[in-house]
């Protein structure tokens, strides 16, 4: 497993480097000028010239990539182009309000999804399982901004239970924190809940009618311990897979429920610095939601080993 593992990661290496050249490319062949951000519209030929100048926005693409890599090896990410700070500290800034949105939501969806897969599977064919598969339809349907507002004014116009925006760290105390993140867990969660109980139902359904399966049942177990410990056990694999990769897509697209419910998290930051041409961040969050997927990647692939050790790698 051991090599199985360096191999990944080795193969990943190439995959980052095309990420990089790609965004690099991709920001600088795009319409835009940061240096007429920066200056404002009362800047002379001169002053933009001498703006370009000092970001290097003047060197052949060629300098300009290499350059940058050789600053990323050495754990530079740049420094922003209209606040002057280090991109590393505005993303470490932002990254509790996402990283908190994240864990709630997956951890939210498990706890509801799961079951409700595992039940529906369990129920074939019943009114159990067509609501179950008529909320995953609503869920997938259903935009997250709709979402979004129809909970602001639900429970934050109306009823007045939860604010209607803003963030209180995990540092303040527990309860202003989930006072805070709930409406926009609650938002994220009914897509997430809609796309893993309904991957459960469909790996549950394809493991109830194995042998292994009838036999348990033959044995006299219990209903529940057949499906939690022989079926559900043996169909994990695809579940912790949609699990994994959800958790990646929380981190890299939280911009509109950052945006809906004002949190200052790492997809208002890349909002900020798409409007405003602020390269050296719009690189930095590209590459780090990149790198969440290979990491992401690589914990399923030993989770597979783990969990079956049937599996051998070489």
């Amino acid at each position: 497993m051991v090599v199985y593992i360096v191999q990944r990661i080795l193969a990943a290496i190439p995959v980052m480097a095309f990420v990089a050249l790609f965004v690099f490319l991709l920001l600088r062949l795009t319409p835009g000028d940061p240096a007429a951000i920066i200056a404002g519209d009362t800047a002379t030929p001169a002053q933009l010239e001498a703006i370009r100048d000092s970001l290097g926005l003047n060197d052949p693409l060629l300098v300009q990539f290499f350059s940058w890599i050789g600053d990323l090896l050495r754990g530079d990410f740049g420094t922003s182009i209209l606040s002057g700070k280090p991109v590393l500290n505005l993303i470490a800034d932002r990254m509790e309000p996402t990283i908190s949105l994240a864990l709630t939501t997956i951890i939210l969806s498990v706890l509801i999804a799961v079951p409700l897969g595992v039940i529906a599977a369990w129920k074939q064919g019943t009114l159990i399982d067509r609501f179950v598969m008529l909320l995953s339809v609503l869920g997938f349907s259903v935009p997250v901004f709709v979402i979004g507002y129809l909970m602001i004014s639900l429970f934050s116009m109306q009823l007045g239970w939860f604010p209607v925006q803003g963030f209180k760290p995990i540092g303040d105390g527990v309860g202003p924190f989930l006072h805070r993140i709930a409406l926009p867990t609650v938002t994220l969660t009914l897509l997430y809940i809609a796309l893993i109980a309904r991957i459960t139902r469909t790996s549950m359904l394809e493991i109830l009618g194995d042998d292994y399966v009838r036999t348990a049942r033959a044995k006299g177990l219990p209903e529940r311990k057949v499906l939690m410990r022989h079926a559900l056990r043996n169909c994990s694999v695809p579940i912790i897979t949609v699990i994994g990769i959800g958790f990646a897509l929380i981190i890299s697209g939280v911009v509109v429920t950052e945006s809906v419910f004002n949190l200052p998290g790492l997809g208002r930051l890349t909002v900020d610095a798409v409007l405003s041409r602020d390269y050296p961040v719009i690189q930095a969050v590209i590459l780090l939601a990149s790198l969440i997927y290979v990491v992401i990647n690589l914990l399923i692939d030993i989770a597979y080993v783990l969990l079956d050790p049937r599996i051998r790698y070489t």
